[in-house]
């Protein structure tokens, strides 16, 4: 939750420099709970936004969660629908590592649902409350990437990754999904890298465990 505080503070500071009101970046975070889309949406607001352009690039840069929540359907398998389904609103990137070490480290490979709810509710409220405290300061202090804050999305990641190594042949699905995904940010436009990153790395998974 400590790690949220400095890019939900710029995220918030953006927002108001490309001219939404402090209530509007506060329901984007609150409907929309994927720090990475946020950030794509405030940098291509204009007044009036094009909607269907946001839109689209945030279901590109969202649709890792679709194999964030493909990989936890073993353990989500036994939970009914109508805890499932609100739960997964609140998942990110950090949530879903958390619970993802948790189920894989317990000794009976369970999922503890109200260990992700607990985690993932924490981290929303914090997401929200200061990405709002960013908004309302922003105009103060400036442009706070100046401060070296948005540094801290790219430390997350980094500790993510960490956790979640398992040795070298394991990382090479990373490897590709990192090498197409710079690729693709230099010569296509918008956040096309975010999808061919990822498909390019779970190719890789599969071909990898096709052949083993």
């Amino acid at each position: 939750m400590l790690s949220f505080i400095p890019f939900s503070l710029v995220l918030g500071a953006q927002a108001i420099q490309k001219g939404m009101s402090t209530g509007q970046i506060s329901l984007l975070t609150a409907v929309n709970f994927a720090g990475g889309s946020e950030f794509v949406a405030v940098n291509l607001w204009t007044s009036p936004p094009h909607l269907f352009l946001i839109a689209l690039m945030t279901l590109l840069v969202n649709s890792r969660h679709i194999l964030m929540s493909a990989a936890l359907t073993p353990y989500l398998k036994d939970l009914p629908k109508r805890k499932v389904l609100p739960a997964l609103f609140f998942m990110c990137d950090e949530s879903w590592a958390l619970a993802f070490t948790d189920a894989k480290s317990s000794p009976a490979q369970k999922f503890s649902y109200y260990f992700y709810l607990g985690t993932s509710f924490g981290l929303y409220l914090v997401w929200i409350g200061c990405t709002t405290i960013g908004a309302l300061i922003g105009p103060i202090i400036g442009d706070v990437t100046h401060y070296g804050f948005d540094m801290a999305f790219v430390a997350v990641f980094l500790v993510l990754l960490k956790g979640m190594w398992k040795g070298c042949k394991m990382a090479i699905p990373w490897l590709v999904s990192l090498l197409v995904a710079i690729a693709s940010y230099c010569f296509l436009p918008g956040a096309w890298y975010v999808l061919l990153g990822m498909l390019a790395g779970l190719a890789v998974a599969f071909m990898i465990a096709a052949y083993d």
